[in-house]
C-alpha cells in the first residue's frame, strides 16, 4: 500500500512564491537564536573532522610561509605527496564525508522541527540535534550516499540534469525529518515527484534564499552564522504548503 504522502504529493495544491517568502522572513524572526544555536553546533562538530582532513598539508603550509617569495606550489606538492598517497587521502576524504554529512543533516532535521515548533506553538524541545542520527542512524546515512550518488550521476551527465536534481536534492531531509517511517526508495520517489510538480518555484526559493543566507556576510562571521540557517526556514515553509502535516494520522512520525 502506497504512503499517504504520495496522495498529499497529488493534490499539487497551489504554493504562492511570495507567501512563502514573507513568512519565512517572520518566522526568521523567532527563531534567529535558534539558528545561531544550530549554526555553532554544527561548526563545533564539522571543525574537527576539516583539520583531520587538511592535518598532512600543515607541513607544506608552514613551507609556504617560511618560503614565500620562493615557493613553488605545485614543485611543493609533488615533493611532499606521492600519486599514492593523494588517491589515499581522497578516499579519506569520501569517509571523512561520510561522517560529517549524517551529523549535519540531524543538526538540519532538528531545525526543522523547531522551525515547526515556533509555527505552530508546539511545546517540543530544541536541543535535540542528534535525535535523528541516535534514532535513524543508517537512513541519514543512505539518504548521504544516495544524496552523493544522485549528484555524481546528474554532475557526468555534463551538469544540466545537476541543475534540476539541485531542488529534490533539497527536499529529501524534510520529507523524510516529518515521515520517519518513509523507506530511503519511498523518500528518494516522494523527492523527484514533490521537485517535478513545482521545480521552478523551488528552485527560485533556493536561489532567493541563497542569497538572504548571505546577507549576514555584511555583520561580519557573526552575521553569517546568524542568517545561515534561513533557507531551511524557506524549505520548511514550502513543503507546510505543499504537503502539509497530518500529526492525527500519525504520518508525520515526529
Amino acid at each position: 500500500m502506497e504512503h499517504s504522502i504520495f496522495n498529499r504529493i497529488e493534490e499539487k495544491k497551489s504554493v504562492d512564491f511570495g507567501d512563502i517568502l514573507s513568512k519565512s522572513i517572520e518566522l526568521f524572526k523567532k527563531v534567529w537564536v535558534e539558528a545561531l544555536k544550530h549554526a555553532v553546533v554544527t561548526i563545533l562538530i564539522i571543525i574537527p573532522f576539516m583539520l583531520l582532513m587538511y592535518m598532512p598539508f600543515f607541513p607544506m603550509i608552514m613551507e609556504s610561509v617560511a618560503n614565500e617569495s620562493s615557493y613553488d606550489p605545485s614543485t611543493a606538492l609533488n615533493n611532499h605527496f606521492s600519486g599514492l598517497f593523494m588517491g589515499g587521502w581522497i578516499f579519506v576524504v569520501f569517509l571523512i564525508a561520510l561522517v560529517i554529512q549524517p551529523l549535519a543533516l540531524s543538526i538540519q532535521g532538528n531545525f526543522f522541527k523547531v522551525c515547526k515548533k515556533y509555527d505552530l506553538d508546539e511545546d517540543v524541545p530544541t536541543d535535540r540535534y542528534f535525535h535523528l542520527l541516535k534514532n535513524h542512524f543508517g537512513k541519514l546515512l543512505l539518504l548521504t550516499l544516495a544524496s552523493m550518488g544522485i549528484a555524481m550521476v546528474a554532475a557526468l551527465l555534463c551538469y544540466l540534469p545537476l541543475l534540476y536534481a539541485i531542488v529534490p536534492l533539497q527536499l529529501l531531509l524534510p520529507i523524510f525529518v516529518f515521515n520517519e517511517s518513509l523507506s530511503i526508495s519511498e523518500i528518494i520517489k516522494a523527492a523527484f515527484k514533490l521537485g517535478n510538480n513545482y521545480w521552478l518555484t523551488v528552485f527560485g526559493l533556493i536561489i532567493v534564499s541563497g542569497i538572504l543566507s548571505s546577507v549576514g556576510i555584511i555583520l561580519c562571521f557573526i552575521g553569517v552564522l546568524v542568517t545561515s540557517f534561513f533557507q531551511y526556514i524557506v524549505i520548511y515553509y514550502f513543503y507546510k504548503e505543499s504537503i502539509g502535516f497530518y500529526e492525527n494520522s500519525g504520518i508525520t512520525g515526529a
